[in-house]
């Protein structure tokens, strides 16, 4: 069984030069830093295109030294949201088609994740549908919302139901997530807004009806669920003593098991919560390669989950993401 990190960030270098040669035009700020990587800024999003995301060769040598065979190759920050709908569309077009290069000319390495103008979601849709025809395209990567539209939309239902109709499993990854001036120091944005991004997508995903109307959609939370878990005691009292809440079928923590979890929890017992919440099957391994915040070393993590059988444990380094993305 090979193992498979879930979570792992990639910028084509095709895909940002077309930043560098457009990206002024929509209000992007493009320069270089010390290392002379590509930095990227836009009011809210700042980004730094260094060689771990971007040089494949590197990437390799990094996943053989930490014993990893496969990653999930995703766009993060800055996404494609920011811009308007057409320019997003021709960033989605040529990271799509970098992504899929990437996997032909490494198809035991690479698996990738499309990327969609979601602010135009019949254009998306046409992209999704392009996509999910390029060799190595296995699922969606999405932001945890949409220049600020949560995931409830009424607009995105039919990106979730071609999702659901392809077998693509859609992982999340939390974007900007309260607006808020006080998380400006700390690295707070990242370390409380981030977990709490993931909750408010869950939870629009859950009160707004989606995880309903979609009973086959895979959905794969980042970041050991972010602060899902944890709240789902609050989440089902209020159900019960709110109307407004009663959007779904079922309380809250009844849907702890439609979602996946990756193992970036940063702390063992609290992994093991997680893991006693929704059942080893729905955990899948992550690193948020190559962010410092990340997990360096994801499989060590996961061998050294000592309350897990030899069996769980392969589960969860691969065997799980390999159902998922049917590799």
């Amino acid at each position: 069984m090979p193992v498979i990190d879930t979570h792992t960030h990639f910028f084509p270098v095709e895909w940002v030069r077309l930043l560098q040669r457009k990206g002024p035009e929509h209000g992007a700020t493009l320069g270089q830093d010390a290392n002379g990587a590509v930095t990227f800024a836009y009011p809210g999003i700042r980004q730094v295109f260094a060689t771990g995301f971007v040089d494949l060769d590197h990437r390799l040598s990094v996943m053989d030294a930490q014993g990893i065979d496969v990653h999930c190759l995703s766009l993060t920050t800055p996404m494609v949201y920011w811009t308007d709908a057409r320019f997003g569309l021709e960033l989605s077009q040529v990271y799509n088609d970098a992504c899929s290069e990437a996997c032909i000319r490494h198809p035991s390495r690479f698996a990738g994740m499309a990327v969609l103008p979601m602010q135009d979601p019949a254009l998306a849709l046409v992209e999704l549908d392009r996509a999910a025809r390029l060799p190595g395209m296995r699922g969606l990567y999405m932001g945890t919302h949409v220049n600020r539209q949560n995931l409830d939309d009424p607009a995105f239902f039919p990106i979730w139901e071609r999702c659901e109709s392809l077998g693509w499993p859609v992982f999340l990854h939390p974007l900007d997530p309260l607006h808020a001036d006080r998380l400006d120091r700390y690295y707070l944005r990242n370390v409380i807004g981030f977990p709490y991004a993931t909750a408010i997508a869950v939870a629009s995903l859950i009160f707004g009806g989606v995880m309903d109307a979609f009973p086959r959609l895979d959905v794969v939370l980042p970041h050991a669920g972010g602060m899902f878990p944890p709240l789902t005691g609050r989440w089902d009292h209020g159900y019960d003593v709110k109307e407004e809440m009663r959007g779904c079928r079922l309380h809250p923590s009844e849907y702890l098991r439609r979602f996946h979890y990756d193992t970036i929890a940063h702390d063992e017992a609290l992994m093991m919560n997680v893991i006693r919440q929704v059942g080893i099957d729905r955990i899948v391994m992550g690193s948020d390669y190559c962010f410092g915040i990340g997990d360096p070393e994801p499989a060590t993590t996961v061998r050294e989950l000592g309350a897990l059988s030899v069996a769980e444990r392969e589960q969860v380094l691969g065997g799980t993401a390999a159902r998922l993305l049917r590799l």
